[in-house]
């Protein structure tokens, strides 16, 4: 890290600290030739790679933006679709990848939008696996009923 008084290329850590949301780490520094002090904020980028081929940084409020139009007209609070937000960036970020498929965040929304409200991720479900007619739609309601049966079993 370069000074930004001096140019020095060789500066000193003199405290480090993580962010409140830990995806940031606060690095306190200081020149050992002009002994002036700066601040630098180092974060981990997470990309995403659309089906164009394009990509981009994962941006969590275009999770919670897909999640609220699936629960519209359904009773869900705001801070529940905030929370659902940061557990599938968490998820993605907790497999050390660099950049994933948006294959892989749409996987990664169905699980936590199942357990806060059934009728959401079956709408959600149904645009982001291309439900095409009432077959597609009992399937997953099948396996909804056998997950929750398994689930009741164990």
């Amino acid at each position: 890290m370069h000074c930004p008084f001096c140019q020095n290329p060789d500066t000193k850590v003199v405290d480090t600290r993580i962010s409140d949301d830990g995806y940031a780490i606060r690095r306190r520094r200081e020149c050992p030739k002009c002994s002036r002090r700066f601040t630098t904020v180092e974060t981990a980028t997470l990309l995403v790679k659309k089906r164009s081929g394009n990509s981009e940084p994962f941006n969590r409020d275009k999770v919670i933006s897909g999640v609220r139009k699936a629960c519209q007209g359904r009773h869900i609070e705001e801070d529940a679709l905030k929370q659902l937000g940061q557990q599938v960036e968490e998820d993605l970020r907790s497999r050390g990848l660099a950049q994933v498929n948006s294959d892989e965040v749409g996987k990664a929304i169905l699980q936590p939008l199942r357990k806060l409200d059934e009728v959401a991720y079956l709408r959600f479900a149904s645009v982001y696996q291309n439900f095409n007619g009432l077959e597609d739609f009992q399937a997953a309601i099948d396996n909804l009923r056998a997950e929750d049966l398994a689930d009741t079993l164990l």
